[in-house]
């Protein structure tokens, strides 16, 4: 049984996000690993690092996979929201012995184009956010990723999201414009289980979308809803059923020869 897993963020954040799944999967024996994004880690209220703007979702995927290569063994590749879009195309260089993804960010090929989350992100994009650092309002965060937290830890949350990469940004939300195909992902490269959560209440990767991404690795996939789950599924009120199904599928992926 792979005994590490590999944690990697959405935007805004940083390895801390993970604090409690870090804890609850460490107290099950896993050793797990939390890396913070190329210039994720600055102060929330300084400048964002003036390379961040134009940064690709291709940086960051080549960073963690050298890290994950660094490892002796092939781990669990855990990802939330663009972290799991990350963790697809990691999967689908063969470097994970099972992949867990939370609310993720679909993949070139499916489109997200909700009006919850148009709603949510829209002000965001002004003309040329493509190469600038972005940064939402507390009121949008609250809207689309938020709405379930309380209040009070919704805004200290906030307090510790930092600005993200316009052109990350571009190139999952119009990977149609995108001559690279940053974010193509050839499933029939997928060969290791992959696990698929969403969240009941998410507005901005509802239900709907995360779906059509299970259905892209068929029989490869589990799907499980969580319907009193946004997206801030790491770190909402009961988040714990959420790691004890993970803990769940990963023993029963064990025991069956699948890790």
């Amino acid at each position: 049984m792979a005994n590490t897993i590999f944690m990697i963020h959405g935007m805004t954040a940083g390895g801390w996000i993970w604090e409690n799944y870090r804890q609850f999967f460490e107290q099950k024996g896993y050793t797990c690993i939390t890396p913070t994004m190329r210039h994720h880690d600055r102060d929330p209220k300084a400048p964002p690092h003036p390379e961040l703007g134009t940064t690709s979702l291709s940086d960051y995927v080549n960073d963690l996979e050298t890290e994950i290569r660094k490892l002796p063994d092939k781990p669990v590749i855990m990802g939330h929201s663009m972290g799991g879009l990350i963790t697809q195309i990691l999967g689908s260089r063969g470097l994970g012995s099972a992949l867990v993804l939370l609310c993720p960010a679909p993949p070139a090929g499916i489109p997200m184009f909700e009006w919850s989350a148009i709603k949510g992100t829209w002000r965001s994009m002004k003309f040329g956010f493509w190469k600038k650092p972005l940064k939402q309002r507390y009121e949008d965060v609250k809207y689309s990723v938020l709405n379930l937290t309380p209040e009070d830890e919704g805004k200290a949350l906030y307090d510790r999201l930092g600005y993200e990469s316009g052109r990350a940004m571009w190139e999952i939300g119009f990977w149609f414009f995108d001559a690279r195909e940053t974010t193509y992902v050839e499933e029939s490269k997928i060969t290791c289980p992959v696990l698929v959560i969403a969240g009941g209440q998410d507005r901005i990767l509802p239900a709907s979308v995360i779906k059509k991404i299970a259905r892209k690795y068929q029989a490869k996939a589990t799907y499980k809803e969580f319907p009193d789950h946004a997206h801030n599924i790491l770190l909402e009120p009961g988040w714990e059923g959420v790691t004890e199904y993970i803990q769940e599928w990963l023993e029963s992926a064990s025991e069956g020869n699948q890790l």
